[in-house]
């Protein structure tokens, strides 16, 4: 993946416009869902872990929940372009706010295992609605030459929430309980719906569109996919373990960590964003793996609170900027008729990832210890090295759009788009 297209052809001489009235109402939606999901996830693990049902540990419930949630939004994703195909994206997205939100509030009604890990399967499933449809139509509405400058404009509107929300989350349930949090996740999701209607509904769209059981055959689009989920098992780990793995009486570095981490990764994904841009994104997705896997192997010295500050701080880099890099790479791979399936994959991997990454590391750490489970997940992280060096390069699929050719890529338009707006 270190092969790129000559750096002239991504540097068009008239850069469209970015903002548009659509893609500001899109933000709302953006925000809305990103704050309910980072504000529950650190909090509702440790929620898990003081209702005594089940799980066997701590680290058992903690896993347990979070795997839930993930879950559902993996098996939501595959389904989504479907539903969208069917019922159109303000449809998906409405049904997906409702569902990501109005479960939280049932939280408080009871703190067995069983009843938390049924919300959370109620809330992925919620989850995978927003992220997919929405994530189709926001590819839809940036410039195709822009689009890694666009990528990042919007993981910086969706960043910035988990930048407050995820350590938020965990100070408010220390600090006003439990119910203030998901109270709070609850409302961020249901007022969100207020900016639906104003979405386009469809989105005219030109090329072969591409089902989900070619995307998954497809090595162009499957092998970014699965980098990208490497990255994931990380991501997921941290906001999981990282408040478990840190003593009890280091609080504020936990804290002080959960805001580190979205903030290099929110940072690093405008960097690589804007880099993609002018010179191709292939070349970042290696180091951004390296990066990602010393910063989880840094994370083994969870008894020094430089230490966990600085592995989260590689560690976000690393993973803001695989984000960037593989996301952009899928699209430019597709016709725009494709991007609702690139956008199932990619938060696939995502969602997969992180699920997994809950599950087993909870396995690992019983049986080594959450020092030795950080140490070997970094360790095991690295060899994905070796398939990202011998990744391909810039192709497009079957059908797809010629390598480095973004006009064609393109091709979308809103069916009812408004003025624009801005740069």
């Amino acid at each position: 993946m270190t092969e790129t297209p000559d750096t002239k052809s991504r540097t068009p001489a008239t850069r469209p416009p970015l903002l548009t009235r659509p893609l500001l109402l899109r933000f709302v939606s953006i925000l809305g869902t990103s704050t309910s999901f980072f504000l529950l996830l650190s909090v509702v693990p440790r929620y898990a872990t003081t209702g005594g049902g089940g799980g066997g540990t701590a680290g058992g419930a903690a896993g347990l929940a979070t795997g839930a949630l993930m879950l559902t939004t993996v098996v939501g994703e595959l389904a989504t372009p479907a539903l969208v195909g069917r019922y159109g994206y303000r449809a998906v997205l409405a049904v997906g706010l409702v569902l990501l939100g109005a479960p939280a509030l049932a939280l408080t009604a009871s703190r067995d295992l069983w009843w938390i890990v049924g919300v959370c399967l109620v809330r992925g499933l919620g989850f995978a609605f927003t992220v997919v449809a929405g994530g189709a139509l926001t590819a839809s509405l940036i410039p195709a030459e822009r689009r890694g400058e666009g990528l990042a404009l919007v993981g910086l509107v969706g960043g910035l929430p988990s930048l407050v929300a995820l350590p938020l989350g965990v100070w408010l349930a220390s600090h006003a309980g439990y119910g203030v949090v998901f109270t709070a996740g609850a409302v961020a999701a249901l007022g969100a719906i207020l900016a639906v209607p104003g979405l386009p509904d469809r989105i005219k769209a030109s090329g072969r569109p591409v089902g989900m059981a070619e995307g998954l055959r497809t090595r162009e689009l499957r092998c970014p996919a699965v980098l990208f989920a490497v990255t994931a098992v990380a991501a997921g780990i941290v906001v999981t373990f990282l408040p478990l793995a840190v003593p009890g009486s280091a609080t504020n570095t936990v804290a002080v960590a959960l805001l580190v981490q979205p903030a290099a990764t929110t940072l690093a994904r405008w960097v690589a964003g804007r880099h993609g841009d002018r010179h191709g994104p292939g070349g970042l997705v290696l180091p951004g793996l390296l990066l990602s896997a010393v910063g989880t192997l840094l994370m083994a010295f969870t008894g020094s609170a430089v230490a966990v500050i600085v592995a989260v701080g590689v560690f976000g880099v690393g993973f803001g900027v695989v984000q960037n890099a593989t996301l952009t790479l899928m699209y430019e791979r597709v016709h725009a008729a494709g991007y609702g399936t690139v956008s199932a994959l990619w938060n696939f991997a995502y969602d997969a990832g992180m699920g997994i990454g809950a599950v087993a590391f909870g396995w690992l750490a019983a049986g080594t210890g959450y020092p030795w489970a950080f140490a070997l997940t970094g360790a095991a992280m690295l060899t994905s090295v070796v398939p990202a060096w011998r990744g391909p390069g810039p192709k497009a699929v079957p059908g797809g759009p010629p390598p480095g050719d973004r006009a064609a890529a393109s091709g979308a338009e809103p069916a009812d788009a408004d003025s624009k707006i801005g740069h």
